[in-house]
Parts: C-alpha cells; sequence; structure tokens
C-alpha cells in the first residue's frame, strides 16, 4: 500500500491528519517518535498506534527535551519530536538544547497552524510574523526545512528519515480542527512497552 497522498483542506493549507499519516507511512523500528501536548498526539495515533509512539499528553513543552534524551541514549535510532507552533514557543530552550547538543539522529517537526488548539484556537506567535525556521537555524540546527506545498510535504518523509540532524522543519497546516483519536493514557503502560520494545530492562 502506497502512502497517503497528502492534500489541502479547503482553506488552501496543508491537512495534518493525512500529513502525520504520511509520514508515519510504513516506518521502521528505527523511528522513535514523542508526540507533544495535544494535537500532534491525536495525529500521530490516527496514523496507528505503535510501541515506539510516546505520547506526552498535557506535558507542555516536553517534546522537544524527551527527543534530545532519546536521541542521545540510542544513537543508532532515528528520533523524531512531533509537535506543535504553541508548544515550542513556549520551550524554546528546548528548541536552543536541541541546537547546541548537535544530535545527528534527531529532527523536530513542527505542525505550525499559527494557533493554540488546546485552549480555544487562540493566535500564537507564529501568526503574527515569527518565523521558527529561521530561529532553529540561529539556534544551531544544521539543516531546516519551511513546507508550504503539497510537493514540499510529499519529500518530507524520505528527508527526516535521512537528513543529518538536528534537523527542524515547520509545516504549514491548516488550522481546522481534526478531531481526536485517543492514545493509551496511562503513563506508566506508555512508558515500560516502549522500553520493553527496545529491548530495555522494565523499571
Amino acid at each position: 500500500m502506497s502512502a497517503p497522498e497528502i492534500i489541502k483542506k479547503s482553506d488552501g493549507l496543508i491537512d495534518r491528519r493525512i500529513l502525520v499519516a504520511n509520514l508515519m507511512h510504513d516506518r521502521s523500528d528505527d523511528l522513535l517518535v514523542v508526540a507533544g501536548l495535544g494535537s500532534p498526539c491525536y495525529d500521530l495515533m490516527a496514523a496507528g498506534d505503535h510501541p515506539l509512539n510516546f505520547y506526552l499528553w498535557g506535558a507542555m513543552g516536553g517534546a522537544v527535551p524527551m527527543a534530545i534524551g532519546l536521541a542521545a541514549a540510542q544513537p543508532t535510532k532515528r528520533v523524531l519530536a512531533l509537535t506543535g507552533d504553541g508548544e515550542v514557543l513556549m520551550g524554546l530552550t528546548g528548541l536552543a538544547a536541541a541546537g547546541a547538543e548537535g544530535l545527528d539522529n534527531l529532527v523536530v517537526i513542527v505542525l505550525d497552524n499559527g494557533r493554540y488548539g488546546e485552549t480555544g484556537q487562540q493566535l500564537t506567535h507564529t501568526a503574527r510574523g515569527v518565523d521558527l525556521v529561521q530561529t532553529a537555524v540561529g539556534l544551531g540546527f544544521k539543516s531546516t526545512r519551511r513546507i508550504d506545498s503539497t510537493e514540499e510535504a510529499t519529500e518530507l518523509r524520505d528527508w527526516m528519515q535521512s537528513v543529518q540532524g538536528p534537523a527542524f522543519a515547520a509545516v504549514h497546516i491548516s488550522p481546522e480542527a481534526a478531531g481526536m483519536s485517543l492514545p493509551p493514557q496511562d503513563g506508566a503502560f506508555l512508558k515500560t512497552r516502549f522500553r520493553e520494545y527496545l529491548g530495555m530492562p522494565p523499571r
């Protein structure tokens, strides 16, 4: 089965749910994914639950720092932090740490809809001119991309799997709500499942 074709919504912006399904299509066990607060968790779950998905639920600002730790601890794996613009803007120190650590297996993909989706769709700073890609450049990321078109988005999966990190991409997605696809909510279960699938002893 081929990867789902990335499309735009009626507002002319990329459909987030199909984008994430495309990114996760035919994934290998060499990809570890940390999903940030709210909608990125739902998008990742909708693409198919996997033992190497770690859903952070309400841990605001935690996706990039956790991904840094994983990338350092699992240097033979590719680690993806899948998060939103609101979370990144409220946790720029994590992005700075990612640039400073210089881990070549770390990729950060921001689903940028210019909204705080979990608190009422208020505008974020990216909707008011803040450029996260240029921010990532200034913080030391080796490779950066801004994704606005479906053609660019279609190339993102291959880029994510092969780019030398730390790498950063901001995908400009539609603010239209995609609905909830709720992953497991038991943090102890998620941690244990993740560790066991990596062949690590339970704690």
